[in-house]
């Protein structure tokens, strides 16, 4: 009978048997000029008695013409720049590319003649493969792009022409946290809900209503306003005018659900006690309001890995469809919805 087979050999494993760097090894892999005979050696000679697998991708992707990924980006202006999410998933997606041994080139169009040029220098062979953070209107580009023969992949849904992303599942997320404050004996919940433009926050709004549907209850106690800890303040303000039973919140963002809770602590509403109030992104800010903020967290991280992932089979031999990739968010519990009071 034959052994059970043995994990997959990684390269890391191969990089530290031929006394490399990770990247030196992915670059002999790749077939890179940028590498020492003597390392090529050490490394071609680790992998024979390892028996490593090159990644058949990666390998296809770092061949092209340059070993480097372009990652389009919003204009340093724009609320999306300044999204505190938005490094944690630049990072990851350096990560990726960085243990393939490609590197990341970062581009922030700010005009349409920027974006005109932008796709001339793409498409000039300056970079193998491109991603799209964050960048509503932009599909236009992607179409052009791949026209040309450029793997492009979207981080968020965007709107128009079928393309590939990865997204987090917002309308899941959404219905989630409504459920827990249903779970909580919560019966008169509230959303408020960010700007209608901005797909994420509707998706969010849509499992609001979701959840709210399947308990048999009412979700016409939505107000809306910015994203912002103001917008989140304003908009609870205005719910408390207009019902004064509301024993639960849900907010699209966790600084809105700071500014809600503000609001409502103001004119006496006890937290959790007479009103629980939930956020969504768990950002830094979730851990240090008074009560602690519940929230659902964005695995921003594995969005990064999922989408550099994805663009390396994408640059694999053959015909690539459009893919479309969900990731699941987390719930977290904490005070405001069924801890101590404020």
């Amino acid at each position: 009978m034959e052994a059970l087979s043995r994990p997959a050999v990684t390269l890391d494993q191969v990089a530290r048997a031929a006394g490399v760097s990770r990247a030196t090894a992915s670059r002999v892999f790749s077939g890179s000029h940028a590498v020492s005979e003597e390392a090529r050696r050490s490394v071609d000679r680790a992998a024979h008695e390892l028996r490593y697998v090159p990644n058949r991708a990666a390998k296809s992707l770092a061949a092209g013409r340059s070993e480097s990924v372009g990652v389009v980006v919003p204009q340093p202006t724009s609320p999306h720049f300044l999204d505190p999410l938005f490094p944690r998933l630049l990072r990851a997606i350096g990560e990726e590319l960085s243990a393939n041994g490609l590197q990341m080139a970062v581009f922030a169009p700010q005009s349409d003649v920027d974006v005109d040029r932008l796709e001339q220098y793409l498409a000039g062979g300056h970079v193998d493969a491109v991603l799209m953070l964050n960048l509503p209107g932009f599909d236009a580009l992607s179409v052009r792009l791949q026209a040309r023969g450029i793997p492009v992949v979207f981080g968020g849904r965007p709107h128009g022409a079928p393309v590939s992303f990865v997204d987090i599942d917002n309308r899941g997320g959404g219905r989630t946290a409504t459920e827990h404050l249903v779970e909580q004996g919560r019966r008169r919940i509230a959303h408020i809900a960010g700007p209608r433009q901005v797909v994420a926050v509707s998706e969010r709004q849509q499992g609001f209503h979701d959840a709210m549907w399947s308990a048999g209850l009412r979700s016409d106690l939505v107000e809306q306003g910015e994203l912002d800890r103001d917008g989140g303040e304003l908009a609870m303000s205005r719910l408390l005018a207009r019902e004064d039973q509301i024993e639960a919140v849900f907010c699209a963002s966790d600084a809105m659900a700071a500014g809600a809770m503000w609001a409502a602590q103001v004119v006496g509403r006890r937290i959790p006690d007479d009103i629980a109030i939930m956020g969504f992104d768990d950002l830094p800010l979730a851990a240090v309001t008074r009560p602690s903020l519940s929230s659902v967290r964005q695995p921003v991280e594995r969005m990064g890995h999922e989408m550099t992932r994805m663009l390396l089979a994408m640059s694999a031999p053959g015909a690539h469809p459009p893919q479309q990739v969900y990731v699941g968010p987390e719930l977290v519990v904490r005070e405001s919805t069924v801890g101590r009071s404020c």
